[in-house]
């Protein structure tokens, strides 16, 4: 039996466990399991919450199919809702450990739960060998990239901890995601495969974003999705380092701070449901 909490950001839904005392046995195939949407709980993965000798909690996310992700910035800002709503600390500012470093959270709360919180993603990386993605040391900004169908997009590629290439495009609405988001994220440039955002600019502060998510396909949002678009927007001349990003799943505020050359993503939290999951 697992007790597990279902919480969203943006729409960007995981399954929280309490793993601190009681360890969780394959977790790869857990996520796989809870995370189907017919027959399991529904998410884009699930979330283990782990005590850290370097912080003060720390964080393991494994998406839908089992791959285990660096980092989820949608999903550790529920991570500091999970943890302070329940009692586990009264700090309202924590670090968390994840396997892209350690992260610092602030929480905002209102009648006593935390309704809003904001992550220092950290400074964006722009290696590609350190992305990674094959070839030099060299920085990937709006690089022809072809695929098997001789199409090809423009792609300025940024990693927030994890890989992510952005694509700008006229129409984000109608353009066909689930056709070429698998084809970008296992093209073969990518030894770890790649998380793909396309994106639509609506002026130099305000832009519309879909993703399609390394290992959990098409997902309502992604928030190191759109650290990675404040980047690229602002490395090909488009927007500010300041931008408001809209997504299928809701609103997030992004800023690239010059000062540190952090990247601090501000967003909602939510808690949709408690349950027992017995296998």
């Amino acid at each position: 039996m697992i007790n597990f909490t279902k919480m969203h950001g943006t729409g960007n839904d995981y399954i929280f466990i309490d793993a601190r005392e009681k360890p969780v046995s394959k977790p790869e195939k857990l996520s796989i399991k809870m995370s189907d949407r017919h027959i399991g709980v529904g998410s884009d993965g699930i979330i283990l919450i782990l005590n850290s000798e370097i912080a003060d909690f720390k964080m393991r996310m494994f998406n839908s199919d089992g791959s285990e992700a660096e980092m989820c910035g949608n999903g550790i800002r529920c991570f500091g809702k999970f943890v302070y709503d329940r009692n586990f600390t009264n700090k309202k500012e924590i670090t968390i450990e994840t396997l892209a470093g350690i992260k610092h959270l602030k929480l905002i709360p209102k009648n006593g739960k935390i309704v809003q919180a904001i992550v220092n993603m950290g400074a964006p990386i722009l290696r590609r060998d350190l992305i990674p993605m094959i070839g030099d040391h060299s920085l990937v900004i709006n690089e022809s990239l072809q695929l098997a169908d001789r199409t090809s997009f423009e792609i300025t590629a940024v990693s927030m901890g994890n890989p992510h290439i952005v694509i700008f495009v006229e129409d984000v609405e109608k353009f066909p995601v689930e056709k070429y988001g698998p084809l970008l994220e296992n093209h073969e440039l990518f030894p770890q495969r790649t998380n793909v955002e396309f994106v639509q600019v609506l002026n130099n502060k305000e832009v519309i974003q879909r993703t399609w998510e390394r290992g959990s396909g098409e997902t309502l949002s992604c928030g190191t999705g759109a650290s990675a678009v404040t980047v690229a927007g602002s490395l090909t001349g488009q927007t500010e380092k300041e931008i408001t990003v809209h997504m299928l799943g809701g609103t997030l505020h992004i800023l690239w701070n010059e000062k540190d050359d952090s990247i601090y993503l501000t967003g909602a939290t939510v808690e949709v449901f408690t349950g027992t999951w017995s296998e």
